[in-house]
């Protein structure tokens, strides 16, 4: 491990390159060519380790910087991690888990989740994330979902482990207290192990991660991610984030979750690239700050942090204005005002790109490939995908016409999704997966996004997408962040609500309701504007920072029904 961070010229200038066509990109994907880029082989055998950590050795390249919750920084070699995740794949081997057993992680952004996710890896195992945020019984759903063997955690999130019911074993990062009995002392045991350990193979088919659906519309549901994942996965961080090789990229969002464990820890380590974890929570402060220091070139998060970032002024985007070359967002839709305040305040490019859970991201405004980048937009299909529009009957639609945007299971190479754990899977019937995202295709092959099929409102006949009126909202210089739904109505069927998050030193006043009210019909039409609005501290969430408007939803029927 290093102390310091070896500092890089890393202006526009330097990193200017040309980029080859989309159209051309499409032509000329092949999956045999992807699958090349492996040191393993999807049928004789391959491991997530050796590919994310071991090729990658031999030249003493930095692999992980970490952050800690005071800033302080420690760096780590493809070399450290390789001896880490043979030092942490011996402990599990000697505590009975096997290949193909589950390990869960329920760490902060630190090298021991690190560790722990690339020692499964190593010995075949399967890993899990659990976020930090996550209850006793969110845990419990999850462990009993997966049937992991083993959970890895530390001593502050140790007690919610207690009320899991039949909790398997676990390894804990010992504070200063005592250990709970039956627990193994994982720094202790990861020190007395042999740094060396023989790679387990396994095939293309064969899980790697186990991950679990965000849980916004039900109980969570077990997503199996199988080792030809990895394809995909590579593919968009070449093709969407860019990364090269000249870039100092931070993926801010948690490995908790999919898009921070699939691109902010297997991505770049899977292309031989250093990747940033910070332990603390997230500030505009902060991201600015380690933007500054590390040299972030490349960044990668969530429109909510970004929403974040514009609150905190441009005064505060000063300092890094011109230092970044490309942002890149996902987890839900990018609102164009975030475009424009990017292009201004911090002179960058800021890409929407869409994918869930179940197959990682695949409609990208690609930030490595030429195409016209449409505002509003989510993009276009990455090569290895056949993206369609289909009707309630699965029917193909053609432009300007909603329905569900859905992969083709048959023409799309990259797609690895194939089933819920344990539980029938009805959105691949007829050979599609559909997402439950309402879109329309414009005339130029670009995705637009309308909201999730069940956000839709339904208006006097017309079929209103929230985001669009979200950012219409957003516009308005007195609006920080919004949230909109439908609230049932007896002649309109629903009238669109909105709930609004003012900036700091803004009064909420009926003047102001009807000024963005009138703002928003303007912008929109003079259907789709909030004909209620509430002014509110925040909005609700998942951890994972989604807005969740069904809560919302829900709330306001309600109330409705006790009227």
């Amino acid at each position: 491990m290093r102390e310091s961070l070896r500092r890089r010229d890393m202006s526009a200038t330097t990193l200017s390159r040309s980029r080859p066509g989309y159209e051309q990109a499409v032509a000329q994907f092949r999956i045999e060519d992807a699958i090349a880029g492996l040191r393993g082989d999807l049928e004789t055998g391959l491991n997530a380790c050796v590919e994310c950590c071991d090729r990658h050795c031999g030249a003493d390249r930095v692999a992980l910087r970490c952050l800690s919750a005071d800033e302080a920084l420690v760096e780590y070699t493809f070399e450290d991690l390789r001896a880490l995740s043979a030092r942490a794949a011996n402990l599990m081997r000697d505590k009975g888990i096997r290949p193909g057993d589950v390990v869960a992680g329920l760490l902060p952004r630190t090298v021991e989740l690190v560790a722990t996710v690339l020692g499964a890896w190593r010995l075949g195992a399967v890993y899990q994330p659990l976020f930090t945020a996550f209850g006793p019984k969110a845990i419990e759903h999850r462990l009993k979902t997966s049937g992991a063997k083993l959970v890895v955690t530390n001593a502050a999130q140790r007690p919610k482990l207690d009320e899991v019911e039949d909790c398997p074993l676990v390894a804990t990062l010992r504070g200063d207290g005592p250990l709970a009995p039956g627990d193994v002392d994982f720094r202790e045991a990861l020190a007395m192990a042999s740094d060396q350990f023989e790679p387990v193979m396994r095939r293309g088919e064969d899980l790697f991660m186990m991950m679990s659906t965000s849980g916004t519309t039900g109980l969570p549901k077990g997503v199996p991610v199988p080792l030809r994942a990895l394809l995909a996965f590579g593919a968009y961080m070449r093709d969407a984030i860019d990364l090269r090789e000249t870039d100092v990229f931070w993926n801010i969002a948690d490995p908790g979750w999919a898009y921070g464990l699939y691109y902010a820890l297997t991505g770049p380590l899977l292309l031989g690239q250093p990747t940033i974890l910070y332990e603390g929570g997230f500030t505009a402060e902060t991201t600015y700050r380690i933007i500054e220091r590390m040299g972030v070139t490349s960044l990668a998060g969530s429109p909510t942090a970004y929403r974040l970032l514009i609150a905190a002024g441009p005064e505060a985007a000063g300092a890094v204005k011109g230092r970044l070359r490309v942002v890149s967002s996902a987890g839900e839709p990018l609102n164009p005002e975030i475009i424009r305040w990017f292009g201004e305040h911090l002179a960058v490019p800021i890409h929407d790109h869409y994918g869930q859970t179940e197959m990682g991201m695949c409609v990208n405004n690609h930030h490595g490939l030429e195409h016209p980048v449409r505002p509003g937009s989510a993009g276009l299909a990455m090569p290895g995908y056949r993206i369609v529009v289909l009707d309630d009957d699965g029917n193909e639609l053609g432009p300007n016409q909603p329905g569900v945007l859905a992969i083709d299971m048959k023409r799309s190479p990259l797609m690895w999704f194939s089933g819920y754990l344990n539980q029938a899977t009805p959105a691949l019937a007829g050979g599609y997966y559909r997402t439950g995202d309402s879109v329309e295709f414009e005339p130029d092959g670009s995705i637009s996004f309308i909201g999730r099929s069940d956000d839709v409102i339904t208006s006097s006949g017309y079929r209103i997408g929230p985001f669009d009126v979200e950012s219409a909202l957003i516009e308005h210089p007195a609006v920080v962040e919004a949230a909109v739904v439908g609230v049932p109505d007896p002649e309109r069927t629903e009238i669109v609500k909105a709930f609004v998050v003012l900036a700091k030193g803004v009064e909420g006043t009926e003047a102001l309701r009807e000024e963005l009210a009138q703002h928003v019909k303007k912008r929109l039409s003079a259907h789709a504007y909030p004909r209620m609005i509430d002014f509110v501290a925040d909005l609700p969430k998942t951890p994972s920072g989604k807005i969740q408007r069904f809560v919302l939803r829900k709330a306001e029927v309600e109330k409705l029904a006790r009227e």
